[in-house]
């Protein structure tokens, strides 16, 4: 099983430009993975999917963009969302009892339960007790099936000091008491820091995808909300994705840009020994 993940599109940015920036970084990325051999089984946009929540227009234009890819697309809501607008552009998202966007995603090996955490009128997460009951009821509905869980805020201390969470905070804790009491789930992954992030957290692995909007500058120092000191905030790299593997065993994640790669070697008859010494150690194990 494989599955793509996109994340912080932004879509909107420049609202008066239907060929913006960020539409087209989306769409280099959407084209990488659909050209890709073997295809992802879903794609995941977890998040941030239009910069203004209330703008009607980015929202039927993410739609336009996520037409016609060869595998199905779910989406997550982030802070940057509105749940009235989306829910305009793409009805058929299921939603909770509360009209949060929450959902479970049933027909692969791996199960995955998609989060809502936008809080609307905070930059940061929330995730009050009646999403956790939703998750926690989901959770019990199959004690032994492998569960992937999708959602917009990494519920940790980042370590970049300006996009971060507060790891004492309710929603965080709330939702860490649930993850960590479910020994079916097998993984995490979010978006929202704009990059590439990999840890622990409540017995299970979370992995951050980086954006497909300009990314957040790597910059570990701690910051002066008085003093501005000309420090990069956001950089121009090239949009990211993520691929997460089911092995049977466990979720492994990768991150690739969408731009396309330099090659300085291919698999020719020069490769072709060392291709078949790997593979056959493999085969020793």
């Amino acid at each position: 099983m494989l599955v793509a993940q996109i994340t912080d599109i932004h879509l909107g940015f420049d609202p008066d430009d239907p060929d913006e920036l960020n539409r087209r970084r989306l769409e280099s990325a959407l084209a990488r993975l659909a050209d890709m051999k073997p295809l992802p089984d879903l794609l995941i946009a977890t998040g941030d999917l239009v910069d203004t929540g209330d703008d009607n227009v980015s929202y039927p234009r993410l739609r336009e963009a996520l037409s016609g890819l060869p595998f199905p697309v779910h989406l997550a809501l982030g802070n940057h969302d509105s749940r009235g607008p989306f829910r305009a552009a793409f009805p058929e998202v299921p939603a909770t009892d509360g009209g949060f966007i929450q959902y479970a995603i049933e027909d692969y090996p791996v199960r995955i339960l998609v989060l809502d955490t936008l809080e609307e009128g905070r930059h940061g997460g929330g995730f009050c007790e009646r999403r956790a009951a939703w998750l926690s009821e989901r959770l019990a509905e199959l004690p032994d099936r492998p569960t992937l869980i999708a959602l917009h805020h990494p519920p940790i201390e980042s370590g970049l000091p300006w996009m971060t969470e507060n790891p004492e905070a309710r929603w965080v804790r709330r939702l860490k008491a649930i993850v960590a009491a479910n020994r079916n789930i097998v993984g995490m992954i979010s978006g929202h820091l704009h990059r590439p992030v990999v840890t622990s957290w409540a017995g299970t692995t979370l992995s951050v995808c980086p954006s497909t909007a300009p990314q957040v500058a790597l910059d570990l120092e701690g910051i002066d909300p008085e003093r501005p000191d000309g420090r990069a905030m956001i950089v121009a790299d090239p949009p990211w994705f993520a691929l997460h593997v089911w092995t049977g065993e466990g979720v492994v994640s990768h991150f690739d840009t969408a731009d396309e790669h330099d090659v300085i070697a291919r698999y020719g008859a020069s490769f072709q020994p060392l291709v078949r010494l790997l593979l056959a150690e493999k085969g020793e194990a």
